[in-house]
């Protein structure tokens, strides 16, 4: 999907630009390369300087409710010339995604999370928008391997989102962090609603943060438990994952394993009164997760539609400027 815009600024008679990723899906942390190609007005006119800017849809909880902004989450110079009257110019370009990047796919099939690469031109002395492309993410083997060891365990792809605000206790980059919503294995399903989990990934690893929505008592309210751990990028291949994430949470069930302090800052986390995380239209879509073993929330089809959707929306509508969400 490649949307051309001659820039405002200029009026008729400006120059277009098309931005076009390199096929194939990104990794956090790897490159994402492309071209920025660039057609001449009716006249030479100065590119002072372009720009790609990582954008994402994000949702922010707050004590009115919930709503839903685009956050700029990386920004990068990529070069600044003469354009000559109908020139035609293309400048290739290879910039490092920030280790936090969302993954939007697993095996091929979409999560719900809208990602984009927006290409501004400075251009006589103004800035305007040209350009908006998808960008589409897939996990890290590490990633990969936890979230196709809970689907082996039995829990099952609910939703995912990108939710506004840091979680305090990790070391957190981004402004804001993917939350993974999934139903609860059966042999969980009795002390457990569900189960969140946010990577939070760096050169060296990754953070791997589970919370549960456990359900209340007859005389106590339902409560969340949490649990954190540090896991290698290297070695994958040799780890028993079933056995690791396991563990993991029958710890985190047990009342073990949770770090303090923890909580989130900057972010107004609320759950409706079945204990489900709210999510707004599109964030929350639930996808099939396909090989990775998490059951199928509803049929691929319409929820393929529902994201391409959502995706076309974002990209066509995003001329508000950066929305801190």
């Amino acid at each position: 999907m490649v949307f051309k815009k001659l820039l405002g600024a200029l009026g008729v008679g400006g120059p277009t630009v098309d931005t076009v990723l390199d096929p194939g899906p990104v990794r956090p942390g790897g490159s994402l390369a492309g071209q920025v190609r660039l057609k001449g007005g009716g006249a030479d006119f100065d590119i002072g300087q372009i720009t790609l800017e990582l954008v994402a849809r994000v949702e922010a909880e707050h004590d009115g409710g919930e709503a839903e902004g685009t956050v700029a989450f990386g920004r990068f110079a990529v070069a600044g010339f003469r354009l000559a009257q109908g020139e035609q110019r293309s400048v290739p370009f290879t910039v490092a995604l920030p280790w936090e990047t969302p993954v939007t796919e697993l095996h091929g099939q979409p999560l719900g999370i809208v990602l984009g690469v927006r290409t501004e031109l400075a251009v006589a002395g103004a800035k305007d928008k040209g350009d908006l492309d998808p960008l589409t993410v897939s996990p890290l083997p590490v990633q990969e391997a936890i979230l196709e060891a809970l689907g082996r365990l039995g829990f099952g792809f609910k939703a995912a989102d990108l939710e506004y605000g840091h979680i305090r206790g990790t070391g957190q980059q981004l402004p804001f962090h993917q939350e993974i919503e999934l139903t609860p294995a059966p042999q969980y399903a009795h002390a457990m609603r569900e189960l969140e989990v946010t990577f939070l990934a760096n050169p060296g690893g990754m953070e791997v943060v589970l919370e549960a929505d456990r359900p209340g008592g007859f005389l106590s309210g339902g409560h969340d438990a949490v649990s954190r751990h540090v896991v290698s990028h290297d070695g994958v291949g040799q780890r028993d994952w079933d056995t690791v994430v396991d563990a993991w949470i029958r710890q985190m069930l047990a009342g073990h394993g949770a770090p303090a302090p923890y909580g989130h800052t900057d972010a107004h986390h609320s759950h409706d009164g079945h204990g489900g995380h709210r999510s707004g239209p599109g964030m929350g879509t639930a996808v099939a997760a396909g090989a990775a073993g998490l059951a199928v929330g509803v049929a691929g089809g319409l929820v393929a539609a529902e994201v391409v959707d959502e995706v076309g929306d974002f990209l066509e509508g995003d001329d508000q400027g950066d929305e801190e969400a």
